[in-house]
């Protein structure tokens, strides 16, 4: 009996430490990228603050990316996915940063592409934890999903077009502006908004209210930089730049800590609770 429990505690123990020893040897991986990308910085410019904000915006991506990984051994199984999605979303931009600062630093034009890329992937992905933190409580559905998928391929292909000079640029910046509304509608009336008034914890409930503010009044910081780079056909490209820059580090990081806040908050409760 007795060598019974040993073994169980040193099997218990092994696993434990493969956990920890495979996450330190992913984060040091990790780490490692930074210094192939830190040699776009040689050609940095003091004064050029478009080019600052994409280092600085994309620091900061990576040290969120790396404290929502490894922060997913904080947290009970049902909300690991949500904190990993998380990690992705900061990751993906994090990479994208770097490429757009480069093309930024070498050519002083926008760059438009890759920034596109990067929401082409990171912003469903946003809109997917609406999704995950339902389903995180029981209350999601597949609908709930497609909706919110739509809804932002509606609002980000329209505005790729626009400025990439497909179609006129202020046709894509409505046609976009109308996807952005289609998922505030969803996310505080539609199904996904009724989902969560009604059978939400406290604490998930504080979380999608906060989400739905973040792509309420976050998501607006992204048109003011659309007009400000293209009103009038004399915009600023560094002002474009710069208030792009500043939406995703506040949209991005932001509704991580806000998933980040529900699950720790759900798991201590769920700890507390007796046998």
């Amino acid at each position: 009996m007795i060598t019974k429990n040993a073994n169980n505690t040193t099997k218990g123990f092994s696993l434990s430490q493969v956990s920890v020893k495979l996450k330190l040897i992913a984060t040091g991986l990790f780490l490692l990228t930074f210094a192939g990308f830190a040699n776009a910085a040689v050609g940095l410019d003091p004064k050029d603050f478009v080019g600052i904000s994409f280092w600085l915006i994309s620091m900061a991506l990576m040290a969120a990316t790396v404290f929502f990984l490894w922060e997913t051994q904080s947290v009970s199984a049902k909300w690991k996915t949500s904190l990993v999605v998380s990690g992705l979303v900061t990751f993906i931009a994090a990479v994208h940063y770097f490429y757009m600062r480069d093309v930024w630093v070498t050519t002083g034009e926008s760059p438009t592409v890759f920034r596109y890329i990067d929401w082409l992937l990171t912003v469903p992905l946003l809109m997917i934890k609406f999704y995950l933190i339902l389903r995180a409580i029981g209350v999601a559905s597949a609908d709930i999903f497609w909706q919110l998928l739509i809804g932002t391929l509606v609002m980000l292909i329209p505005g790729y077009l626009g400025e990439a000079g497909y179609i006129n640029i202020w046709v894509g910046f409505v046609i976009g502006m109308l996807g952005w509304f289609y998922i505030l509608y969803e996310i505080f009336y539609g199904e996904a908004g009724k989902a969560a008034e009604t059978e939400a914890t406290d604490s998930v409930k504080y979380a999608y209210k906060a989400m739905c503010w973040v792509v309420t009044v976050g998501w607006a910081i992204y048109p003011i930089g659309y007009v400000a780079g293209y009103i009038g056909g004399a915009g600023s490209t560094e002002a474009l730049n710069i208030i792009y820059n500043l939406a995703d580090l506040v949209n991005k990081v932001a509704f991580g800590l806000l998933i980040w806040f529900a699950a720790t908050s759900e798991s201590q409760a769920s700890a507390a609770k007796p046998a």
